[in-house]
């Protein structure tokens, strides 16, 4: 008997019993495994149960003790099955699913391209602007000196 957490072969609480399953031998205080499933609230594992159940210490049936089964090449077809689409129909719904995610993302970067190329424009004139007044301002300037003189 062992606690949860401990390591298999680590500390333990009472030793119950052994196993050589070289042999295929075990023995088992049949008395302190009673109390240690009954009143004692050990669970124990399905191997140990099955071990258990096999001494008459605990009445059911055994528990599987492999929880991987075999699975055959028809069985592994059916499931290649499943996780196929149904239908052709299904594929189609969804390449045109994609091609319109697809689609819509082009669109949103070409407005983006244009909307950063009617920004650049938009600076283009403002600099040819203030370039064209700077002009004037100087031409006006140089005549009102004219004048004074």
């Amino acid at each position: 008997m062992a606690e949860k957490r401990s390591k298999l072969k680590g500390k333990y609480i009472e030793d119950i019993g052994w196993v050589n399953p070289h042999e295929g031998k075990f023995h088992v205080d049949k008395e302190r495994a009673r109390y240690w499933v009954e009143t004692g609230g050990a669970q124990p594992t399905d191997s140990v149960y099955n071990l258990l159940v096999q001494a008459s210490i605990i009445e059911g049936k055994k528990r599987p003790v492999h929880s991987k089964k075999k699975i055959s090449e028809e069985d592994m077809k059916e499931e290649e099955e499943k996780e196929a689409p149904e239908t052709k129909e299904e594929e189609v719904e969804k390449g045109e699913e994609e091609e319109q995610e697809e689609s819509e993302s082009e669109e949103e970067e070409s407005k983006k391209e244009e909307n950063e190329e009617s920004q650049e424009e938009v600076r283009d004139k403002e600099e040819i602007k203030e370039e064209l007044e700077e002009e004037t301002e100087g031409e006006s300037s140089e005549e009102n000196e004219k004048k004074e003189e």
